[in-house]
């Protein structure tokens, strides 16, 4: 019998699941970007949704000498309990980048380049791509994240499209 899933699980092969979080999930996460691998694994919470939701798999690429730029989703660590991350850059400072949960009320505050992990480069959900939210769009919703206006514009036009969404698996 396969113990329940509560916390995030870093997928090693096909189906074959180890299961960790908070800084071991990070920790590794750091160890296998810094040697140039794709990450994939199970996303938990919904401060991304709709367009990451709890249960997604999603995929980091290492950042490869290039800096995310404003409404690139990336995985981080927080300074404060090495917690792993996943939410969009919504400003830039420097080397440090403002980030924001895209249904979060309030930023994460500047996260140093030292703590970013990678860029979420792929989404799944229920074996298919999940496109909204990484394309050119990105920007409008970091626009609109920056100044709080994503989330009362989300949550109405979602329920109108949650129906059409829906059936396409999205």
């Amino acid at each position: 019998m396969r113990p329940q899933k509560t916390k995030p699980g870093f997928i090693v092969q096909k189906a074959s699941e180890l299961p960790l979080s908070g800084p071991d999930l990070a920790g590794l996460i750091r160890e296998f970007l810094g040697r140039g691998m794709r990450v994939k694994f199970c996303a938990r919470g919904f401060s991304m949704s709709p367009f990451i939701k709890d249960g997604d798999i999603v995929a980091v690429s290492p950042l490869s000498g290039r800096r995310p730029g404003v409404g690139d989703v990336v995985a981080f660590t927080s300074p404060d309990v090495k917690k792993l991350i996943v939410h969009r850059i919504v400003g830039r400072r420097g080397r440090t980048y403002l980030a924001r949960g895209d249904s979060n009320l309030e930023t994460d505050g500047w996260v140093s380049e030292e703590d970013l992990l990678g860029r979420v480069t792929h989404v799944e959900r229920h074996g298919k791509a999940v496109w909204l939210g990484l394309g050119p769009e990105r920007y409008l919703l970091a626009f609109l994240a920056r100044f709080g206006l994503l989330n009362p514009l989300i949550q109405p036009m979602w329920k109108l499209l949650r129906p059409i969404l829906g059936r396409a698996k999205m």
